[in-house]
Order: C-alpha cells, then sequence, then structure tokens
C-alpha cells in the first residue's frame, strides 16, 4: 500500500531531521496529512514520537561533535558555551536585590511588654529595676 510506504519514508526522515515541515517536504506529503495520520493511527503517532524523540538526540550528537571541533581549533565563543553549560562554575549567575518598604505599626503598649520581657530574658536589655524598688 502507497500510504504505508509514505508513513515509513516519513518516519526514517524524522529520525534524520526531526522537524515535522521539512520531513513533511522531503517526502512529498501535506502536513494536514501527516496530522491526520497521526490521530488516525495510534501506532504511526508512537512511530512518529519516537522518530522525533531519536532525531532530536541525532541532532545533539552532531551538534556537540560540531562543538567539540569549533573548541579544538581555538574558538573562544564554543570554548565559553561549553563552559557555562557543563560547569558550574561559569554558569550564568542571577543576583537579586531589593528593598522592603514596609509601613512600621506602633505596638500597642501589651505588645511592647512582651517584647521587652523577650529580650531581657534573651539577654539583650539590661534588667530594670522594678516600680516597687524605686
Amino acid at each position: 500500500m502507497k500510504k504505508d510506504k509514505t508513513k515509513n519514508l516519513l518516519i526514517e526522515q524524522l529520525k534524520k531531521t526531526p522537524i515535522i515541515q521539512i520531513a513533511c517536504e522531503k517526502v512529498q506529503v501535506a502536513r494536514a496529512s501527516f496530522y491526520r495520520w497521526k490521530i488516525e493511527d495510534k501506532e504511526f503517532a508512537k512511530a512518529t514520537e519516537e522518530a522525533l524523540l531519536e532525531g532530536e538526540v541525532f541532532i545533539t550528537e552532531m551538534s556537540e561533535s560540531q562543538l567539540i571541533s569549533m573548541i579544538r581549533n581555538g574558538n573562544f565563543q564554543a570554548v565559553q558555551l561549553w563552559l557555562r553549560h557543563h560547569n558550574p562554575k561559569y554558569g550564568q549567575r542571577i543576583e537579586i536585590s531589593g528593598n522592603i518598604n514596609q509601613p512600621q505599626e506602633e505596638l500597642n503598649p501589651e505588645q511592647e511588654a512582651v517584647v521587652r520581657e523577650a529580650l531581657r530574658l534573651a539577654s539583650l536589655l539590661p534588667e530594670q529595676k522594678s516600680e516597687e524598688n524605686n
């Protein structure tokens, strides 16, 4: 069946070039047909997803090979890219700073007494003589 042969060619093409539009053009299939086949044929849908993943791995490995060649040739941008993505020491750093402006509320006498007692107990305030000893 011609349709099955075309589907298989499309799957093989996706393994080499994991871009649906390009694979469809190379096999001379409309993208609409590709998506319709994915809906109608669950095996085809699964095979295309696997082919896309395999194709992405292939392209990644090919890219890394090219990058390593560029590093060997002394390409500074290639060296920088490799280090930025493979060594945390050279990765991008994000620094966040800021101020929080929050209106300060006055403590009521009860809250102030609790804070003073907590500070006294933590030995951060000198003990005050009680009013009885004055």
